[in-house]
């Protein structure tokens, strides 16, 4: 009588766990990327929705305010830790996003992210685009596709 075959061979065996071990190797690396871009997300998020706010302000007083507080703003997140304005001169505003020093991918961690407009509110840039180029300082490839050059 001929005897069937029970369960795996070691071999078997060893060639699924390489193989898993190789996805794995590529796809923790891209999973860190996707959530690095997604916590700047929040940034751009936090941000963007000051536009709105500043160029009324603007509109209505003819220069911007001091600080984010004035026009009710949020000014933090969960990845964000604090929004602050940097150049404010006449009609141009920079807004910048600081980036959590923990609890946030490492490659992002205290960077900031800056919104910026030079007419006034009308036009506004974000990370490596126009005047908001000079003060971001996350790397290119966890920008959202709007901000990079």
């Amino acid at each position: 009588m001929k005897q069937m075959q029970q369960g795996f061979t070691l071999i078997e065996l060893m060639i699924v766990v390489a193989i898993i071990g190789i996805l794995a190797a590529v796809a923790i690396p891209s999973y860190q990327d996707y959530t690095a871009r997604a916590q700047v997300t929040e940034a751009m998020s936090l941000t963007s929705g000051m536009k709105t706010a500043l160029a009324e302000y603007y509109a209505d007083r003819g220069s911007f305010p001091t600080n984010p507080t004035v026009i009710g703003s949020t000014t933090s997140g969960k990845y964000v830790s604090n929004i602050t304005f940097g150049t404010n001169t006449g009609g141009t505003l920079e807004v910048n996003a600081t980036m959590k020093s923990s609890g946030v991918n490492a490659d992002i961690q205290g960077k900031v992210f800056a919104i910026a407009t030079t007419d006034g509110g009308n036009q506004w840039d974000c990370g490596e685009v126009g005047a908001a180029a000079a003060d971001t300082d996350i790397d290119t490839q966890y920008l959202p596709g709007a901000c990079k050059p």
